[in-house]
Parts: structure tokens; sequence; C-alpha cells
């Protein structure tokens, strides 16, 4: 029995041993084949086109000349789409023509316009109009007051830069107890809504008996205004007090009963009422009653 399992034991360690040759010839055959392989990739030109075979491109052309032959369909949604992203580039185009013309329209206004300073209180828009009427045709002249001297300044357009360039030479004049300052413009007029221009010669009247207010404090009520007028210029026939939730200041249109209250009211540009320094000016448009509407049934 000793001798047989001797024998099996040589026989075991046999087949190992040819196992292991097996093994070594064949990770011998794979290192050759990996070698041979890289020799071969080396070999290989990097710049050399790309191949393809004659009937991948015998196809393609097939392909191609069916493809060109199928009618395209565009459906009503894709014309819906073209037809709108047509009329927004036209929309744009006409957006950015528009924009230009505004802008060259407002700097043709600004070279016909002229900045005068130094205005005495007792001087109308009619007054400083007929001074520059020598130098050109006013189309438009605006008295503002300033908040931060007891003189006032205005804007004078002419209906020509020549206008406006001879008005230039009235620099020093004097006009009512104080010599007027005059400057080119860097700014142009803001035209006036013309519904909120007077209709009538009573409307007219009213204007002269009106001033403009800016720059109000949103505390102070209506009747806090009409008292502050009233004790610094005269009776207050009515008022109108303006604003909105975006500015942070209101606007207000004071109606005196006689024309030397408003012109007083004008010296009271740069007066504190609330928190805020007001301005006053001339203004423009009457303060028309409201129109009562009747209640709906």
């Amino acid at each position: 029995m000793s001798a047989v399992v001797d024998n099996s034991g040589e026989a075991v360690e046999a087949a190992k041993n040819n196992d292991l040759e097996v093994e070594t010839t064949k990770s011998e055959s794979k290192e050759f084949n990996v070698q041979n392989l890289v020799d071969m990739f080396t070999k290989l030109n990097p710049l050399a086109k790309e191949f393809f075979p004659s009937s991948f491109h015998h196809n393609q052309t097939k392909k191609s000349d069916n493809f060109n032959q199928v009618p395209v369909k565009r459906s009503a949604g894709n014309e819906n789409f073209s037809n709108k992203r047509g009329r927004n580039n036209v929309n744009q185009g006409r957006r950015r023509l528009n924009g230009r013309a505004f802008r060259a329209q407002r700097d043709d206004s600004i070279r016909r316009t002229v900045y005068v300073s130094d205005i005495d209180q007792t001087i109308t828009e009619e007054q400083l109009a007929g001074l520059f009427s020598n130098c050109g045709q006013v189309v438009d002249c605006r008295v503002c007051g300033d908040p931060h001297s007891v003189l006032r300044f205005a804007f004078v357009e002419f209906d020509d830069e020549q206008g406006a360039r001879a008005a230039l030479s009235l620099d020093g004049t004097m006009l009512g107890f104080y010599p007027v300052r005059v400057l080119p413009s860097k700014t142009a007029i803001l035209p006036v809504n013309p519904t909120f221009l007077p209709r009538s010669e009573n409307e007219r009247e009213m204007c002269t008996r009106t001033v403009y207010c800016t720059n109000i404090d949103k505390k102070v009520s209506q009747t806090e205004m009409k008292i502050f007028f009233e004790s610094t210029c005269g009776e207050v026939t009515r008022l109108r007090l303006l604003g909105d939730q975006v500015h942070s200041t209101r606007i207000a249109f004071v109606e005196f009963a006689m024309a030397e209250s408003a012109i007083i009211a004008l010296n009271c540009s740069g007066m504190v009422l609330g928190t805020q320094a007001i301005r006053v000016s001339p203004s423009k448009t009457p303060v028309r009653p409201r129109v009562t509407r009747p209640a709906l049934r």
C-alpha cells in the first residue's frame, strides 16, 4: 500500500509540473502577441488619413440622394414660430431706430437751448422770452425755482441753433434787478402734455395765479400745505396734491386768489416743509376742478 501511495504522489507532482509548463508557454505566447502589436502600432503613421472603404462612400451618396428627394414639410407651428421670430426682429429694429431718432431729436433740442440763471423773482416767462425774441424765434421758455438761491433759472429753446448762439451774447444783461447769466444748455426742455395746457383765456388767467411745487414730503398733508402758503403768501382757492408709491416725494399745484400771491409764493422755494426743502416755480397748467362722475346704479 505504501508503494501505491508513493507512486500516486509522484504522479501528482508530475501533473503539477506539466501545468506549470503549460502556463509558462501561454504567458510567453501572450507576451509575444502583445509585443508584436506594440511593434505594429509604432510603425503606423499618425498623420495618415482615416481609411474608409469605397462601399461606405457609395452608400452615403445614395442616402444623401434619397434624403434630398424627400420633400420637407413645415408644420404650422414652425411657420408661426418663424413668423414670430421675424416679427420680433422687425420690432427690435424699429425700437433701435426709434431710440436713435429720439436721441438725435433730443441732441438737436439741446443745441437749440440755452440755460439762463440769476433771474429776478419778479420776472415772468413772457418777459424772459421777450428778452430773447430778438435773437430768434423762441419755441419754449421754462422758468424754474432754485431751492439754493433767492433767484431762479430757466431754459429757453429756439427754433434753430443760430438763435441759441446769438442768445449767448446776452450774458450779463440786466433783467429786473439782476444781470442774467446765459450759458449753453446741457439738457432739453421736457415737453408738457398738451392736454394739461390751458384751453381758454380763463384758464390762462388761472395759470398766472398758480404755482407748481415739487420735492414735497409725503408726510405733509393737503391741509398743512394750504396753511403754509396762506400764512406766507395769501388766500389759496384750489390745491391739488399728487403722489404715488414709486417716488419718495410728491408734487402739488397751488392756485391763489391773486396773481401777486403766486409771485410771493415763488420766494418760498427752498423753504423746509416737513423734512424737505420744497421747490416752487410758475405753473404752465391750471388746476381744473374735479369732474364728479355719476354713481353707477
